[in-house]
């Protein structure tokens, strides 16, 4: 098991996160109070709304909401494991387990409840305008004791009134999906310029989950719903970049204090380098860019994209290539597209060399560290 180094385990655990009021405000606190009013209108249940610590058990994040052994979840590439026994929680998901064991020890448990969990989350993931390694989520599951149990029409009354609640005006559709921790589960997309876009997963409360944590399935029905904040912000004020959620820039950090549209500041030009690099088989772009956040530290915001373009097997490269990489058998030579732009100054061309050549050191797996593999690329 590879576990996080010190300095990752403490950049991790300080990044803000957008939807605890503590850290100072933000839209995506407004969101997340919006779907919870919305659904408990719905019921007329109360919400308990539950922040759990970031670490958590892995058997919390895994093991009780139904994930098998070999769950591609689970993979090191995926996680960030703190041990054998602990991870950072890569998905809210992970504090049902025990809120649902608290409820189970209540003398006195409500007939109807509705558990809401938001929360940053660590993953590891790649670089671009939609994706990054610490997304924010909100979890929530509707809770029934007796009377008639949650159902399939439930659900959908659900979908409908939280999409209308978070993206009032856009049109839905859900396709089948599989979740360990749901039964006729699904995935929500909405619809954005015509296209679907991911909003949330969800389904009924599988009779596993609540009978793991002590809850009777045949006195208690529930729903699950897993919903991306980021995402969700994204659409509703119009915002191009998920880095501008976080952005210090007065123009941009104003903005993330309310729901009204995104009215656009200035982007700064971008710069491309290009470098060709040995990496070991297997290696994609969300384990790169894990790296590349990792070897950058507090400048991996200056990072607005890394794509790879290319991928060449060990047997398929010319001698002199292999050479001059110092790639051996087992290994893939990439050709990676680094597109540096902070979101509010433009970087100088030593700024942008020194942050490939860091780039390069941290992701080039070959034998040889070679200059004139970094392939310089214009602005």
């Amino acid at each position: 098991m590879s576990e996080l180094p010190l300095p990752e385990i403490i950049s991790a655990l300080s990044t803000r996160d957008l939807t605890d009021p503590s850290h100072g405000p933000h839209a995506m606190q407004q969101l997340v109070s919006s779907a919870v009013d919305a659904l408990t209108d719905l019921w007329g249940c109360p919400a308990r709304i539950i922040r759990t610590r970031p670490v958590v058990p892995v058997a919390d994040n895994y093991d009780h909401l139904g994930y098998p052994p070999d769950a591609v979840a689970r993979e090191v590439r995926y996680t960030r494991y703190l041990s054998d026994t602990c991870v950072l929680r890569s998905h809210t998901s992970a504090g049902i387990p025990p809120a649902l064991r608290r409820l189970a020890r209540e003398q006195s448990a409500p007939a109807e409840l509705l558990l809401a969990l938001p929360g940053i989350c660590y993953r590891r993931d790649s670089i671009d305008r939609l994706h990054t390694g610490t997304p924010h989520q909100l979890d929530l599951w509707p809770l029934r004791r007796g009377g008639r149990r949650l159902d399939p029409h439930d659900l959908s009354d659900l979908v409908g009134r939280l999409v209308e609640a978070v993206l009032p005006g856009r049109h839905w559709r859900w396709t089948a999906a599989r979740h360990p921790y749901t039964t006729g589960g699904r995935q929500v997309d909405v619809i954005n310029g015509g296209e679907p876009v991911e909003l949330a997963e969800c389904g009924l409360a599988a009779a596993h989950v609540l009978a793991g944590a002590g809850l009777d399935p045949a006195e208690w029905s529930g729903l699950a719903l897993g919903m991306g904040l980021d995402r969700a912000l994204m659409l509703r004020k119009g915002i191009p970049d998920i880095r501008l959620l976080r952005a210090a820039d007065p123009r941009v950090a104003e903005q993330m204090l309310d729901l009204h549209p995104y009215q656009p500041v200035s982007m700064m030009p971008p710069a491309r380098r290009d470098i060709s690099i040995a990496v070991d088989d297997g290696a994609d772009a969300e384990t790169i860019g894990d790296q590349v956040r990792d070897a950058l530290g507090d400048q991996a915001d200056l990072v607005e994209a890394v794509a790879v373009l290319s991928k060449t097997p060990h047997d398929d490269l010319p001698e002199p290539a292999r050479l001059r990489l110092g790639i051996v058998a087992g290994q893939v030579n990439v050709l990676l597209r680094i597109t540096l732009r902070p979101v509010d100054r433009t970087l100088t061309a030593a700024e942008v060399n020194v942050l490939r050549d860091r780039i390069y050191a941290a992701v080039h797996r070959g034998t040889t560290v070679d200059g004139g593999q970094m392939i310089t690329g214009g602005r």
